[in-house]
């Protein structure tokens, strides 16, 4: 079985990193977790989501999270423990980058090139690979005990997985290379470029691009030039963290088959990639009060009803054949992924029967991870 205090404690595991498909309880698993490193463990503690919605913010009590870390208030810490919030916001840290790794005149160009402007609020993989990068700003102050990582659902989470190599092949590929060339051999624009070099080439990619775009693409390009090693170098030494045996990564399902078959696709790459897999959370799961059989449960409320007995009786029986017979299809699903991956621990969650909206259900749900 997972014992996750054991993990929390640990003062040689440094970063958790949840992942799994959308809608399994990821977020609040991330969130919970932090609160008990803090509370019990006496950690200080931050947990950083890149998930969009708020609800990590409102079940901490806060009114919004945003790019910096917010302190937590009304917990115990008593051990010493902290715990501090924050949301990722891609443009923003994309943006303190550039300020980082460039001078204040080379960072006001790129910051009016509208190429920018786009690639750091909506290109797909920037968030991914802006999540390597607070994740590695935040490792690197070494002001935390402990970093708590809430990713996107599964396949996203693949992404923020794939960014340092992704970007590796971007400023390897050859039509950067061809960005690049002009503003290495002179500064002649990319469009005079190219028409002076592959004639008819030129033209399709103008007719593809558009003029207008061509140009702040190559402008872009340009101005990024001298910190496009840095990007690549950062990726890599974060990646190199997750490998790390300070990272341990927990999935977190439901025992229901996307959500499993989600998990299960994970681990395997975690695998492939050599990158520390903890165990495997299964949250929601239903269990019976008692061990009566779904199929005795039925018939004897077919019995009673047939006997004329109390109607409260008979649906309490039905409803206690519903619940076996659900918790006996989930132990069935949950079997998919413990027979593929049997040397990865697990720890069942029950399901509860309210959603979590404060620190009070945080803590709950912390201890019953922590405590099945």
């Amino acid at each position: 079985m997972l014992d996750v205090d054991q993990i929390l404690a640990d003062p040689g595991v440094r970063i958790v990193v949840c992942c799994g498909a959308g809608g399994v309880g990821k977020t609040t698993t991330a969130a919970a977790l932090a609160l008990r490193a803090a509370e019990r463990h006496g950690r200080r503690t931050v947990v950083l989501t890149i998930d969009p919605a708020r609800r990590l913010a409102q079940s901490l009590g806060l009114t919004e999270l945003d790019n910096t870390p917010r302190r937590v208030k009304g917990i115990d810490v008593e051990g010493g423990g902290e715990l501090h919030a924050m949301m990722l916001d891609m443009k923003r840290t994309f943006d303190d980058v550039v300020l980082q790794h460039t001078d204040p005149a080379k960072a006001a160009e790129i910051f009016a090139n509208p190429f920018y402007q786009a690639m750091s609020s909506t290109f797909a993989g920037t968030q991914e690979y802006m999540a390597m990068e607070k994740l590695g700003q935040l490792h690197a102050r070494g002001e935390w005990d402990l970093i708590v990582v809430d990713t996107p659902p599964s396949r996203s989470a693949l992404d923020f997985l794939d960014a340092p190599a992704r970007l590796s092949r971007f400023l390897d590929g050859r039509m950067l290379r061809l960005l690049l060339a002009p503003a290495r051999s002179g500064g002649r624009s990319m469009f005079s470029f190219v028409t002076a070099s592959f004639g008819m080439f030129s033209k399709v990619v103008q007719k593809v691009l558009g003029a207008q775009l061509l140009t702040d693409l190559s402008g872009f390009v340009a101005a990024l030039d001298s910190m496009f090693g840095g990007f690549r170098q950062r990726a890599e030494q974060t990646y190199r963290i997750l490998q790390a045996s300070e990272t341990a990564f927990l999935l977190v399902a439901t025992p229901e088959p996307d959500a499993v078959r989600e998990a299960a696709y994970f681990a395997g790459r975690l695998g492939a990639e050599r990158m520390p897999l903890a165990g495997l959370v299964l949250n929601r799961v239903h269990r019976p009060a008692v061990g009566l059989d779904p199929a005795a449960s039925r018939a004897a409320a077919d019995r009673l009803a047939d006997l004329g007995g109390h109607d409260v009786t008979v649906d309490v029986l039905r409803a206690h054949a519903g619940l076996a017979q659900q918790a006996a299809r989930e132990q069935q699903v949950a079997r998919r992924f413990t027979e593929a991956f049997p040397a990865v621990p697990t720890v069942s969650v029950t399901a509860q029967p309210a959603d979590v909206h404060d620190v009070d259900g945080l803590r709950t749900i912390g201890a019953a991870i922590s405590h099945p």
